[in-house]
């Protein structure tokens, strides 16, 4: 018996006790704890995938995701024995990476878990009483450092990592904050606690050194570096019975809704436990995530409120508050927003916020708000358009699905309209674009954009062939296949609303001023306009009703205006085609049931329908099967008398196949006698290119030679200028003794000078600071009387500049009673306020001047204060070294004494040090003049490589012309012209004589082998293409063969043809009529086994055939390969390819 096999296929339910129970892996796929399986849920497909957990596991603890999304850390017991598993996401079906169960420390369990910012080193936090926190190198399977978190044995709920530092980490618990960070093999804590301990449920980064912290008391602190900058409560609200419903948020979703476990929760129990009667109003932060505006928390049961960052200051302000949904379907729908939320996380594009619940629950929480500005109806009204910014999206009005998403304009769209049978849509914006879109592909058709023009509506002719556009330019746009056709002036007034009738004669267009122009469609070529005051701000959009009787119209100023449409007579304006009626039929709810109870009852007459189909047809099986049976009969009978014959001609086959072997010897003889010929002719050549290379050996010995004669002469050379060299510096040597005693003398004399001018100088600077200070009062007392005199002058100004300002009060006064002297008595105006602004600038001026002095002043002041101390600290220090003076007196003799005996030996140090410094600058000079002869010939030498190498290069690419002499004397004579005579140009001045001679020497060498080397590419040259020809006469004469074979083939099968057409089986086919290959359902008369041993023999003659050819081909491209050997022009070889096609066509 066969063994059972089960496989997971869905599951429901969360394990809520879990830490870090929700994650999202991509956009669509979550990760989330059930059971005893880790499981990816893609939201959009529905479908699950299990991560299954270890093999007699006791439960999961704690998970954690890598922040590149390629691994997943699952803490558990197994058989109450802490285990770590690590497996790789990225591989189908995820895989075991590392298993972290070998642990040289205390553990029980590992209650929390994070991945450093490279996801190569985890963090885990052991439970009580150990509460280890243990840094890892996971693929190691390393411990890098450990600490113990809290000696009291209080909980720690969560570790994290720095989101931009591998090294430092944060821990949270129960009166516990701590930033730690790993250095030298060591976590150390970097920030100290100040105040009242919290008990810290949740944190998350927000930044790279700001961390936000939830307590069990509502209370949300932001810690910058350790240190506290924020704090804020939460506050409770409660909601009356009427605004709940109102309030609950309508964008979130139950992803999963699972039943409550029995089983008590350990995590939240611990936190639970630890409330008091008086904590119970204050919600208590259970979890906070961060995103790039702010951050999301938990605010207490069935509540989310999301933060967002002030942009004056480093703080944060509550942007939005999320309820969880009363669940209608629920036994308790009461109780549905009682339940905590231990856990957020959101996707990576940020749109979408993910919560799990106490009560075994996950939620969906969109975090995108769209903006809908425009919004249009299709003609058909099965579809509508929506603008969002600068994207339209097109929905279903029955399923409110979104079909497709058109994203192209750059700036808001400010209009869209349909065309008349729903297949397109036009839009225009501010970017200046006006584009015409496919429905059915989402792709542009046609465009139109001016920059310089921003677009405030759009409308399309009846027969969709003319756009017509109004923007900020103040004209009206006549637009067909991508271009402008016309432009029409709106004449000081911008168009901000334009509408075309059904019946495509009129065009009603509104202004800025919110006035209303008639036009005629064509469009006239001067002012042609009717022009109507309507409103009394900007028209913002217009429409016609179906039948063209009535228009609508709407404005900034919050009024709605319709307006009958008449023509000149006072008759309404009639369409020329009527609008028809629609297809569709309203129907009653009893109709539809009756309509779906016949269906029922048709549905069950197909069925027994169907049913006595089948039991006819399989009679009619019955009756097929038996008449098959007789026609096999019959065909088995013809088979063998066909088999007879099929022997007959496998004997002619095989003797023709004998004949054909016999020449195939003969063949594969005369090929084996040339290959020895071949292989003769080579063993010659390779010999006299044997003797060449000696030739060179021994002339590349003798040049060696010749360097090394001209090496011992520089050795020579440079032993005599060395020993020069030492007698020089050794005279110089003695000289310098004598001036370094002489110096010595100097600087004993100088040390004497020295003290007895610092005693000068110190009593000198006493009367020179007494002089300062002197001086610096006298300045003091000048600048007070000065600044004195100024602010009197400053005074005796402003009241001039009052008693000014009077007069011209007074003078005004006279010039409105006195309106004739008006015209006398401006110039003494303009004089006096000449007089006026001369004043006030000298007043300025004035005043910076009196700044400028009170500035001095108070420098003068600190300069003063400074000297003070300077001299305060001078006295004392004069005094303490007076005081320190006469007991050191006679250390110093004494020290006198041992530095001249130091002096002494310092001298003899001395020589030795100059001794030993000459012989190392000596030895240095030997170094870098060795050093220089060895680059120069490392660099002659690799200059002479590069040329020979360009040379050959040259030289290489010249022989690929052989066969063409004028194209080689041409490429010979530009090498001459390279490597001869620029060369010789450029270096001839600087080379030497003997260079030159030696280059001579070798050119003409060259040369020499050069004209040997042209001969003997001409006599191989002319060896090979011999051999070539004869290699083709050969295929060509195995061609003729092939195909004399192929022939005698077809007369074979025409003959089988001819028996079978005598035996009445097939009807007669001409040769050239027998398709290229016959299938066995085609020619049920001709059996597969019959037509096997024909197939395998031409099979067998064709593959050999096949051989030879590769064989000869191989040989020819050997020999193409060999230097000098090119083919003959004009002449090609068949393609294998080509022949064999042609064989196999042939064949069959």
């Amino acid at each position: 018996m066969s063994t059972v096999v089960a496989q997971s296929l869905h599951v429901f339910g969360l394990r809520s006790h879990v830490a870090n129970n929700i994650f999202f892996f991509d956009e669509q796929i979550i990760i989330f704890p059930s059971g005893n399986h880790c499981v990816k849920y893609n939201v959009d497909q529905k479908w699950q995938k299990f991560i299954p957990g270890s093999d007699k596991s006791q439960g999961m603890l704690a998970l954690s995701i890598s922040p590149n999304r390629r691994y997943l850390a699952i803490s558990e017991t197994v058989q109450e024995k802490p285990i770590i598993t690590i497996y790789e996401l990225s591989s189908i079906p995820c895989r075991k990476r590392k298993i972290l169960n070998n642990f040289d420390f205390p553990v029980q369990r590992f209650i929390s878990m994070a991945f450093s910012p490279d996801s190569k080193y985890l963090l885990t936090q052991t439970s009580p009483p150990e509460s280890n926190l243990v840094y890892w190198l996971w693929e190691k399977q390393k411990v890098m450092a450990m600490i113990r978190t809290d000696s009291q044995n209080n909980a720690a709920y969560q570790v994290s990592f720095n989101p931009q530092d591998n090294t430092q980490v944060c821990v949270t618990g129960n009166g516990m904050f701590k930033l730690l960070r790993f250095a030298e093999g060591t976590l150390k804590q970097t920030n100290f606690q100040r105040g009242e301990s919290q008990n810290y449920l949740a944190h998350a980064w927000v930044s790279e050194d700001k961390i936000i912290v939830g307590t069990d008391t509502g209370k949300l602190f932001l810690f910058e570096s350790g240190d506290q900058r924020w704090e804020t409560s939460i506050m409770v609200k409660e909601l009356s019975s009427e605004t709940k419903n109102v309030g609950k948020i309508q964008e979130s979703e139950s992803l999963i809704e699972f039943p409550t476990i029995s089983s008590p929760v350990p995590s939240y129990e611990q936190v639970t436990l630890a409330r008091s009667l008086s904590q119970l109003t204050m919600p208590q932060v259970f979890a906070i995530a961060a995103y790039s505006k702010g951050f999301a928390c938990s605010a207490g049961p069935g509540r989310v409120l999301l933060f967002e960052k002030m942009e004056e200051k480093d703080f944060y302000r509550e942007s939005r508050e999320i309820r969880i949904p009363v669940d209608a379907q629920s036994n308790e729908p009461s109780q549905s927003d009682k339940q905590d939320i231990l856990c957020l996380c959101f996707s990576p594009s940020e749109e979408t916020l993910v919560a799990s619940t106490s009560k075994n629950q996950l939620y969906s929480i969109t975090m995108s708000l769209t903006e809908i500005s425009k919004c249009s109806f299709s003609n058909g009204g099965h579809l509508f358009a929506a603008v969002n910014g600068n994207v339209i999206h097109i929905f279903t009005t029955t399923s409110l699905e979104n079909v497709s998403n058109l994203k192209g304009h750059t700036g808001k769209v400010r209009s869209i309209v349909w065309n008349a049978d729903d297949s397109k849509l036009i839009s225009c914006g501010t970017d200046g674009a006006v584009y015409e879109w496919n429905l059915s592909s989402g792709k542009r058709e046609t465009e139109c954009v001016l920059k310089s023009c921003s677009y405030n509506c759009v409308t399309v002719s009846p027969d969709s062939k003319i756009i017509f556009a109004v923007g900020s330019d103040q004209t009206l746009k006549e637009i067909a296949d991508s271009s402008v056709l016309r432009e029409i002036s709106a004449i000081d007034v911008i168009y901000t609303a334009i509408v075309i009738s059904h019946s495509g004669r009129m065009i009603f267009v509104g202004t800025s001023v919110g006035t209303i122009r008639a036009m005629k469609y064509p469009l006239p070529l001067q002012k042609e306009f009717n022009e109507y005051q309507a409103h009394a701000g900007p028209i913002t959009k217009m429409s016609l009703t179906f039948d063209d009787q009535f228009l609508l119209t709407v404005a900034e100023d919050g009024c709605l205006f319709t307006w009958k449409v008449f023509d000149k007579d006072g008759r309404g304006i009639k369409r020329e085609r009527e609008v028809g009626f629609a297809e569709e039929v309203l129907v009653t709810k009893t109709d539809m049931e009756e309509k779906a109870q016949i269906m029922l009852e048709l549905k069950t007459r197909v069925e027994e329908l169907k049913m006595e189909n089948e039991y006819q047809l399989r009679l009619k099986d019955m009756n097929y099967s038996e008449k098959i049976k007789e026609l096999t009969d019959k065909f088995l009978q013809e088979m063998e008398s066909l088999k007879t014959k099929n022997q007959v001609l496998r004997t002619e086959k095989e003797k023709q196949d004998v004949s054909h072997r016999e020449r195939i010897e003969d063949l594969l003889d005369k090929q084996s006698r040339e290959l020895q010929d071949l292989e003769c002719c080579n063993n010659q050549k390779l010999l006299l290119e044997y003797e060449k290379y000696q030739e060179l050996q021994l002339k590349s010995q003798r040049m060696q030679e010749e360097y090394e004669k001209q090496l011992r002469d520089n050795d020579e050379t440079k032993s005599q200028a060395l020993e020069e060299l030492t007698e020089f510096y050794e005279a110089k040597l003695q000289e310098k003794t004598t001036l370094l005693e002489e110096a010595q003398e100097d600087v004993r004399q100088q040390l004497r000078e020295f003290e007895e001018t610092k005693k000068q100088i110190e009593e000198d600077e006493d009367r020179e600071i007494q002089d300062i200070k002197t001086k610096y009062e006298k300045k003091l007392r000048d600048e007070k009387e000065s600044n004195l005199r100024l602010k009197g002058e400053t005074g005796i100004m402003r009241k001039k500049f009052s008693s000014l300002q009077k007069e011209i009060e007074e003078r005004t006064n006279d010039i409105e009673v006195l309106k004739g002297e008006q015209v006398k008595l401006q110039g003494v105006i303009k004089s006096l306020e000449k007089d006026i602004l001369g004043l006030k600038r000298e007043i300025q001026e004035r005043d910076e001047t009196i700044q400028d002095k009170e500035k001095r002043i108070y420098d003068l002041k600190k300069k003063n204060q400074e000297l003070e101390k300077f001299k305060f600290v001078l006295d004392y220090k004069i005094k303490e070294l007076k005081k320190q003076i006469e007991p050191r007196e006679n250390e110093i003799k004494v020290m006198k004494e041992q530095i001249q005996e130091m002096e002494a030996e310092l001298e003899r140090f001395h020589k030795q040090n100059t001794q030993l410094e000459l012989n190392i600058a000596e030895l240095w000079q030997k170094l870098r003049a060795t050093d220089q002869e060895m680059h120069r010939e490392r660099q002659k030498e690799r200059d002479l490589e590069a040329l020979v190498r360009r040379f050959k290069t040259d030289l290489h690419n010249c022989v690929a012309y052989i066969q063409e002499p004028r194209l080689l004397k041409e490429k010979v004579r530009a090498l001459f012209e390279k490597y001869v005579q620029r060369a010789d140009m450029v270096e001839i001045a600087g080379l030497n004589t003997d260079l030159q001679q030696e280059y001579a020497r070798q050119r003409e060498h060259l040369e020499r082998n050069l004209a040997t080397l042209k001969k003997k590419v001409v006599k191989e040259s002319e060896l090979h293409r011999t051999d070539y020809v004869r290699i083709m006469q050969e295929n060509v004469s195995l061609i003729k063969e092939i195909n004399e074979l192929r022939r005698e083939l077809k007369f074979t099968r025409s003959q089988v043809y001819d028996l079978e057409a005598a035996l009445k089986l097939t009807k007669k086919l001409r040769p050239q009529d027998v398709p290229e290959t016959v299938s066995s359902e085609d020619m049920p008369g001709i059996t597969p086994t019959m037509r096997l041993n024909e197939q395998e023999e031409t099979g067998r003659i064709i593959e050999m055939q096949r051989l030879e050819i590769q064989r000869l081909r191989d040989q020819i491209q050997e020999q193409e390969q060999v230097p000098g050997f090119h083919p003959l022009a004009g002449i090609r070889l068949p393609s294998l390819v080509q022949s064999e096609v042609d064989i196999e066509v042939k064949t069959n």
